[in-house]
């Protein structure tokens, strides 16, 4: 039978001895959702709460409770985190928070993460009760974990869809006429995750300036967009399998396409695709390499992987508005194809 780390052979509370564990990286990636109304979302989208600045209150918040879980729950060991994100997303019934958080050490940063969701989620509450006091954070829980012996863990499927219909039925009857939307944009036809692979950026040292740029034009078209994911180049391939897991119709990343040693983003993509969609990468290049013949140093590739589209664009503002210029005309047709709807009628 399995036994419960934090109880000891008489059944008393202990804290785990980790000194015999040897230091690895450890990356522990949560979530969770704030019920709410339309009104709500809208509001928080366009800025316009009576608190201001709502999710850069929210996203502090999740980090300064990240950094105290120790002294919040009491059988927790202090950690030296390396990092901290905190990332929101919009349904049409949610908020949606996800919370990565890394250390290299003995022991994991489940409890890091979750505390960063349940943190910002209580914020977001705070924020937002004078326009929808029924608002229910619903859902927190542990998505992947990596690191120690155990290696790569990815929350169970069947697992997940159990929580996120448990928390649907928790909400009261009355907020339950708003609130009935997937918290997740799971198998959505107009569904999209934007993905950064930048050192710089997961290390705080750099700006992000091609992820905001991907989430806003995405919106504009209609998707339900999750991200920007940022992951330093050599964690891309845990960043695309995180992507993935939400099962969008649209994967776009942006970053690690060059031919730099530590450039690794068009191999960790093609790990995963299942059919290749060549000519789509071939005229990014080229639209780029017109204007700047250093465009056709990217690397980049596209494909399908299951029935997601994702696409690699080159790290730079001009290599994405390229992007951006010959994807559009190209994604209603192609994600219809996908999806087993032949041609589609713009018109």
């Amino acid at each position: 039978m399995s036994e419960l780390s934090h109880v000891d052979g008489e059944g008393r509370a202990r804290m785990v001895d980790v000194s015999a564990k040897s230091d690895t990286t450890r990356i522990a990636v949560a979530c969770g959702e704030l019920l709410t109304t339309a009104e709500v979302i809208a509001l928080v989208r366009a800025d316009d709460m009576p608190k201001a600045d709502v999710l850069s209150t929210a996203r502090i918040a999740g980090i300064a409770g990240a950094k105290k879980t120790s002294e919040l729950i009491p059988l927790c060991h202090q950690l030296a985190l390396s990092s901290v994100k905190v990332e929101f997303g919009f349904t049409e019934s949610a908020i949606t928070i996800e919370a990565t958080a890394k250390t290299k050490g003995p022991t994991g940063v489940e409890m890091e993460a979750l505390t960063a969701v349940a943190v910002a989620g209580l914020t977001l509450h705070d924020m937002v009760k004078a326009v929808d006091p029924a608002a229910t954070l619903n859902g927190v829980r542990l998505l992947t974990k990596e690191g120690g012996k155990h290696g790569h863990w990815v929350r169970p499927e069947s697992a997940d869809h159990h929580q996120v219909s448990a928390a649907t039925e928790s909400v009261p009857s009355e907020a339950s006429a708003t609130s009935t939307a997937s918290p997740e944009p799971v198998s959505d036809a107009r569904s999209a995750v934007v993905l950064v692979a930048s050192t710089g950026v997961a290390a705080g040292t750099r700006e992000d300036t091609t992820g905001p740029v991907l989430t806003e034009w995405l919106a504009g078209l209609g998707f339900s967009v999750h991200g920007p994911l940022v992951y330093a180049d050599a964690d891309i391939a845990v960043g695309l399998a995180d992507a993935l897991r939400f099962e969008p119709s649209l994967v776009i990343s942006t970053g690690g396409t060059g031919a730099s040693p530590t450039d690794a983003t068009p191999e960790a993509t093609l790990a995963v695709l299942t059919r290749e969609l060549p000519g789509v990468a071939e005229a990014i290049r080229q639209r780029g390499t017109a204007k700047f013949p250093l465009a056709a140093l990217s690397r980049g590739v596209a494909g399908l992987a299951g029935r997601s589209v994702v696409v690699n664009l080159p790290g730079s503002p001009g290599g994405v508005k390229d992007g951006i210029a010959v994807l559009e005309p190209l994604l209603d047709h192609l994600l219809a194809q996908v999806a087993g709807g032949g041609s589609h009628d713009n018109n």
